[in-house]
């Protein structure tokens, strides 16, 4: 393969699996993938080919850049929004994009702007975004008045994505989703939406899960009993070899999402990070060359791709495709 160096490299055959792995488990609008793991519009219309046609952004620039992908059928900003500019360019989306709420102020503000559908966001737990749940029906009322379609709600238990133990997990989820079950009886509506990656399968309240990193993955994710494999590596060059033991990779801070920690090297331990370089320590400098390509696999996901201006398909040594990171920034 004749790659740049650094480059986000993804193997195809575990990206099929992913995809068809999730899609047993939750197929078509039971999954509303969330395009913040990956900003490829190129990625999403391969989950729209296996069957699912809403997704979920995090900024309006995902959700511009999949309406204007074709992939704007039913998508879901789930985060809210109080700039009156970015509003309005919500509100000039067609078909028409469902915006997360949680206050009479982001409601007000949707309205002003002629935002036509919301999602009333409830807090489930994670000291983020949301409302009380005893609020939500209160919140759904004032919106519906302002001639808004109130679509239902939606409350993210990231809190729990981490637990190791399963039945730990579903008990905790059980107890987070309660909490929204008694929101959406409130609010009315078609759409209880939650869940996450860590808790695609044992999340069952929920009627549509937004999940994203399975599609990818990362080493964060990969700690857990989930059967999704890791398809995304950052191919990287070694620049420097030190007798003593280490290497230099052309691969640091400015290439990775570091909020999880180091990436994981196959070949050896990574020692640590740095703007423009990773240090690699191991066993055998001797086998190594400078010019030499080697893999990390990063610990999260969504910042590493957003460093990034492409991601290149692999079978093997043979490139497949690439896919442009064509839905980054605001």
């Amino acid at each position: 393969m004749n790659l740049p160096s650094p480059s986000l490299v993804i193997d195809r055959s575990a990206l099929d699996h992913n995809i068809a792995t999730i899609s047993e488990t939750l197929p078509g609008r039971h999954l509303r993938p969330h395009v913040k793991a990956f900003k490829s519009t190129a990625l999403a219309q391969r989950l729209a080919d296996a069957g699912h046609r809403t997704f979920t952004c995090a900024t309006v620039r995902e959700a511009e850049g999949m309406a204007a992908a074709g992939l704007g059928e039913d998508l879901l900003i789930a985060n809210e929004i109080v700039d009156r500019d970015q509003l309005r360019r919500v509100a000039a989306i067609e078909p028409a994009v469902t915006l997360a709420v949680d206050s009479e102020e982001t409601i007000d503000l949707a309205v002003l702007a002629g935002v036509r559908r919301l999602l009333i966001d409830v807090n489930v737990g994670l000291p983020r975004c949301g409302c009380v749940p005893g609020d939500a029906g209160r919140l759904a009322d004032r919106a519906r008045a302002a001639g808004i379609d109130v679509r239902g709600v939606m409350g993210y238990e990231g809190h729990l994505m981490m637990v190791h133990d399963r039945a730990s997990r579903i008990r905790k989820v059980e107890r987070s989703m309660a909490l929204l079950l008694e929101a959406a009886e409130a609010v009315g509506g078609e759409i209880v939406s939650a869940g996450g990656t860590g808790t695609f399968d044992t999340n069952t309240w929920a009627n549509e899960i937004q999940a994203g990193t399975f599609l990818l993955g990362d080493t964060q994710y990969d700690a857990l009993d989930l059967p999704f494999r890791l398809a995304l590596t950052l191919e990287c060059s070694v620049l420097s070899i030190n007798p003593e033991g280490w290497l230099v990779v052309n691969a640091g801070l400015k290439s990775l999402g570091m909020d999880h920690g180091n990436p994981t090297w196959l070949e050896g331990e990574v020692m640590f990070c740095s703007d423009e370089h990773t240090t690699l320590r191991c066993n055998e400098p001797s086998t190594w060359s400078v010019g030499d390509r080697t893999r990390l696999y990063p610990a999260h996901l969504d910042p590493t791709v957003a460093k990034h201006e492409r991601m290149w398909l692999v079978d093997g040594e043979e490139i497949i495709d690439q896919f442009a990171i064509d839905l980054r920034h605001w």
